[in-house]
This record gives C-alpha cells, structure tokens and sequence, in this order.
C-alpha cells in the first residue's frame, strides 16, 4: 500500500492505476471492472492545460462518466455543464462530444478530483478524502502557475482547505463565495455543476456561469 509520506516524498501527481490505498473503492474498482470490462475503471488522473491559471477542484468520477472514460467530469451531465461553461468562458478549444478523445482542449485550465476512484453511490468517505489528498497536494505543488481555484461542492471546497492549512471556520463554503488567504491565493466556491442540482433548482447555469466567469477574470489576471 503506497503511503502518504511515500506520495509526497515522490510527488506522485496521480495515483498508480491499481491504487489500494482505500479498500473500499478498491473493492468497488474491482466489481466494475468485471461488470464494465470496457470502462476505464481506475483513478482518474488530472487533466487540462500544462500551465494552469485555475484549478477546477472537483469530488470523484462518477461510475458512467470519468470512470468510465478515464477523462475529468467526461461523459455524465456535470461535465455537459462544466464544459459547456468553459467554453463560453474561454477557457477551451474544440468540442466536447463526451468522450476522452473528442480533441477538447482547455486553456489555463486544469481539473482534479479530491478523490480520484468512484465511490459507491457517488458518496466518498471521510478517510478516503484523506487518503486521496496526498495527490491533490501534489497536484497542487506541480503546478504552481495556478493562483484561482474553483470549489465544486463541499468536500472540495473542505479539502482544499486541509490542503493549505486553512481553518474551515474561517472560511465558510457559500455559492459564489470568493476566498482571499495571505498567501494570494484565492478559492471561488460553487455549488457542484450535478444533474441533481440543477433538476433541484438549486443551481441554475446562470449562476454556474457566474462564479465560472468571476474565477476566470481573476485568474486571467495573473
């Protein structure tokens, strides 16, 4: 079992593609790959431009989207949204047409999950952030042209936070909420971009394109 010590002492940016880190979604990893022997079906590395302005903070792949196409956010709804999003930000090149090898590209722009194996139910548990969060440190620390990052949802907005030392009293997760820390850095929250949400009305793609455009302003800046 690959260690957290052993994943920052060798900056390991993405996980190895049989990762046993978290029994759980190893388990969970192992019944899908004998279910959808066609799927991707290991972590999902990360993805976008080599030298990022933004960050885009994701949860997990979901099961028939990132797990199965081995891409960020690529082949469920979220990601019809996101880079929906991102194309009128900007922020990407090409069509997205739901699968890894569309040609899309992204533009100061980079994606990492929290957690990088799908989870049951879509629902990681507490000791799997942690365990995953080695590589989004790392992940962080490679790339250090990125200033902005994006929050999608409360466990990444949390685990952003554990990431750099932050308090989470201190920094509340809000819709639209932009977060300054002393070091220049600076974090917009956002409702996750899930078909859930938005069937909910609890995010609108208004209000998606707002805090996606404030982050790209801001990051543009830079």
């Amino acid at each position: 079992m690959i260690k957290a010590k052993k994943i920052l002492a060798n900056n390991l940016v993405n996980p190895d593609k049989d990762c046993s880190i978290c029994p759980r979604l190893q388990e969970f990893r192992d019944d899908n790959r004998e279910k959808f022997p066609d799927y991707f079906n290991a972590p999902v590395p990360i993805w976008g431009d080599k030298e990022p302005k933004l960050i885009i903070v994701g949860l997990a792949p979901g099961l028939k989207g990132a797990n199965r196409t081995g891409r960020p956010f690529t082949g469920d709804y979220a990601g019809d949204l996101l880079f929906q999003t991102l194309a009128k930000a900007g922020l990407s090149s090409g069509e997205y047409k739901s699968r890894a090898n569309d040609g899309l590209k992204l533009k100061n722009v980079m994606i990492v999950n929290a957690v990088r194996c799908v989870p049951p139910q879509n629902k990681p548990i507490g000791a799997e952030i942690n365990s995953c969060r080695p590589f989004l440190i790392a992940a962080m620390k490679s790339n250090p042209s990125a200033k902005v990052f994006l929050a999608l949802g409360l466990v990444a907005h949390n685990s952003f936070l554990t990431t750099i030392g932050a308090r989470k009293v201190d920094y509340k997760f809000a819709h639209g909420a932009k977060h300054v820390f002393e070091n220049g850095t600076i974090l917009f929250d956002s409702y996750h971009c899930s078909r859930y949400n938005t069937n909910t009305n609890r995010l609108s793609e208004e209000m998606f394109e707002d805090v996606v455009f404030a982050a790209a302003k801001e990051a543009e800046a830079f």
